[in-house]
């Protein structure tokens, strides 16, 4: 999920009965919520390849999650503990406070971000395999109108702390409502209607004090408003995921293929419409998917998967630390030629089919490495 979505989890999680717990709750929370993306940190010494590489990796793992619930209060306790030293005073932080605050903020980002399609590593550093939930789309508005309202009335309490929600809901508004992005909404009108009806809601409950009123309960019905919600994004997952698997097996069966693994992902702000990437022995399909309607609703992709003189040329690249840390992400690779019957260079052209197509460049989700075809690895499989 995106850091704004951890952050607003954290102070929630916060406000919900945490910061009770020790001075410093608030902050440790914030912190522990976006802690396992500290692997950004890898930019810094490395491409974005490497970063595809790292990203959700060791931090994101259970091994990784554990030392960061326990670091974290370290830290604060050890920077209370010399303050107060200094200043002569007794501790003011509970250390079992904070650790039960730590664990608890913690385990939200990875279990958050295990619900999309980017996917996990819960294993490392034992076992790479990648873990996905399917049911939650990367960037979801909902839950910034859900637990942004709760924190945005539990949080106002400096004016500076108000100009900071009023810029953010601002900028938010913007995306949703005019950015460009807004054009990629399913229903615009619904959407952006919802938007602006819980934005004025959250400040007409501002206005009559709604906070200082019921305080932490706003906090704890906000979390359970996610939490059913998140509920009923997997049940719509697993109605569209039975839904999928018939239609990818109509669609096979006309290539007389049979489906051997299928993968039903989420859009972006709509629980009724999906993407269903799946796999047979002979291609990797993708088409769009309507809950409740028996037919597809749109174009069906289909790549073939490489023949003989594909897999000579892509083995020829295969050694690229590129194409490994590619394929070693990738969940549905597929592969062409940008031009089979090259004179002199082509270009191998990779992509992961459950965001993109070959030759559409995406960041680190496509790949295109140039190869000479008139190498002899080349002659040699003509």
């Amino acid at each position: 999920m995106d850091n704004l979505t951890h952050t607003l989890v954290g102070l929630a999680a916060a406000k919900a009965g945490l910061e009770r717990l020790s001075p410093g709750a608030t902050p440790l929370c914030l912190l522990a919520a976006n802690a396992p993306d500290i692997d950004i940190v890898i930019l810094l010494f490395g491409d974005r390849w490497t970063f595809l590489e790292h990203h959700r990796g060791i931090t994101h793992a259970i091994v990784g999650t554990v030392c960061l619930t326990l670091l974290l209060p370290l830290l604060f306790y050890t920077v209370d503990l010399l303050i107060s030293r200094y200043r002569q005073q007794p501790v003011s932080v509970r250390f079992k406070g904070l650790l039960i605050a730590s664990a608890i903020a913690s385990i939200t980002h990875p279990l958050l971000d295990w619900t999309n399609n980017y996917g996990i590593r819960f294993l490392l550093p034992w076992n790479p395999h990648w873990y996905y939930g399917d049911f939650v789309f990367i960037v979801d508005p909902y839950l910034w109108l859900i637990l942004g309202s709760v924190c945005f009335l539990l949080s106002s309490r400096t004016r500076f702390l108000k100009l900071v929600w009023i810029a953010l809901a601002a900028v938010l508004t913007f995306m949703v409502v005019v950015g460009p992005r807004a054009a990629d909404l399913s229903h615009p009108i619904l959407i952006k209607g919802l938007w602006i009806a819980v934005l004025l809601t959250a400040i007409v409950l501002f206005t009559i004090k709604a906070g200082e009123r019921w305080g932490a309960r706003i906090a704890q019905v906000g979390i359970a408003l996610a939490l059913v919600y998140w509920s009923c994004l997997f049940i719509a997952h697993r109605s569209a995921a039975e839904q999928a698997s018939q239609q990818a097996a109509q669609i096979a069966a006309r290539n007389g293929e049979s489906v051997s693994r299928l993968a039903t992902m989420p859009t972006l702000a709509n629980p009724f419409d999906w993407d269903c990437v799946f796999e047979t022995e002979r291609a990797t399909y993708r088409f769009p998917l309507l809950l409740g309607q028996n037919q597809t609703s749109g174009n069906i992709i289909r790549y073939e998967k490489p023949d003989a003189e594909v897999k000579d040329i892509t083995q020829s690249v295969a050694s690229d630390r590129r194409t490994r840390i590619f394929l070693g992400f990738a969940r549905f690779p597929v592969v062409r030629l940008s031009d089979p019957d090259c004179a002199t260079q082509t270009l191998v052209q990779f992509a992961d089919l459950r965001y993109t197509e070959p030759g559409k460049s995406r960041g680190t989700f496509a790949l295109e490495l140039p190869v000479d075809c008139n190498s002899q690895q080349l002659i040699g499989s003509r």
